[in-house]
């Protein structure tokens, strides 16, 4: 007898019993189903991916603008940035019809200008002014005397517009060497040293430029009297690129 029949249970209940579990399938439990739904997207990434496109449109509509500039020989600017100086949109040039306003009865010299913070050479025509004796010394003196006469000048409309100044004001007057100065000495009537960097400047450069200055190219210059001494000065690259803050270089001369 088995175990099932000692406790009372008959036999071939077991078996049908046993018959049926085996029939039966066996049941899974259910699995469960999970669906990623998308998230939205942010507004950040809607800005960004607008942007995006704003940018390639801009870039693409650049070029089309470049190559049609290029081939009806226009230059394109540059685009003005955030980095360093901004652009100068000062030309700083002068034309052939800026002298032709210009009075004519003269001779030919050159003068220079303060343009975008440096010194900038135009052309002018000068009259020397009449009177003083003959030689050397009286040449370079009513030269010297026709160029600051120039320089005091405003600049002409074209000029002004191209962004000309000039820092000589007043009525600058030059005269000959004193007794035991150099032959080459120029005398003004105010001391170099009491004018102010950028007059200075274009009054040395002017000079350095023209038969005023002294064999060597050098601008030999002084005040009015013994009491502002004799200096050598010098137009370099540097006093002409930076007029306002280079001082312009200079030597004591003796008597």
């Amino acid at each position: 007898m088995t175990a099932r029949q000692v406790r009372g249970e008959p036999a071939h209940e077991q078996r049908v019993r046993l018959r049926t579990r085996a029939v039966e399938p066996a049941q899974k439990p259910h699995a469960r189903v999970r669906t990623r739904v998308p998230k939205p997207a942010s507004d950040s990434g809607r800005v960004r991916s607008s942007a995006s496109g704003r940018v390639r449109s801009l870039a693409a509509l650049t070029a089309v603008l470049t190559v049609a500039l290029a081939g009806c020989g226009i230059r394109a600017t540059e685009v003005p940035t955030d980095f360093g100086a901004a652009p100068s949109r000062v030309p700083c040039v002068t034309t052939a019809a800026d002298v032709s306003t210009q009075s004519q009865t003269g001779i030919p010299e050159q003068i220079f200008l303060v343009c975008g913070s440096q010194l900038v050479r135009v052309d002018r025509t000068v009259r020397l002014p009449s009177g003083g004796g003959a030689g050397e010394a009286s040449d370079r003196v009513r030269v010297a005397q026709a160029l600051l006469d120039e320089l005091r000048e405003p600049p002409t409309e074209t000029e002004e517009q191209s962004g000309f100044t000039s820092d000589v004001k007043g009525r600058p007057q030059v005269s000959g060497p004193r007794a035991g100065d150099v032959k080459s000495a120029l005398r003004l009537n105010t001391p170099p040293e009491r004018m102010s960097p950028y007059e200075l400047a274009q009054i040395v450069c002017t000079f350095a430029h023209s038969v005023a200055a002294a064999d060597d190219g050098a601008v030999v210059m002084g005040g009015p009297d013994e009491n502002s001494p004799l200096r050598r000065y010098e137009c370099t690259e540097e006093l002409r690129a930076r007029p306002g803050t280079v001082p312009a270089p200079a030597e004591t001369v003796g008597s």
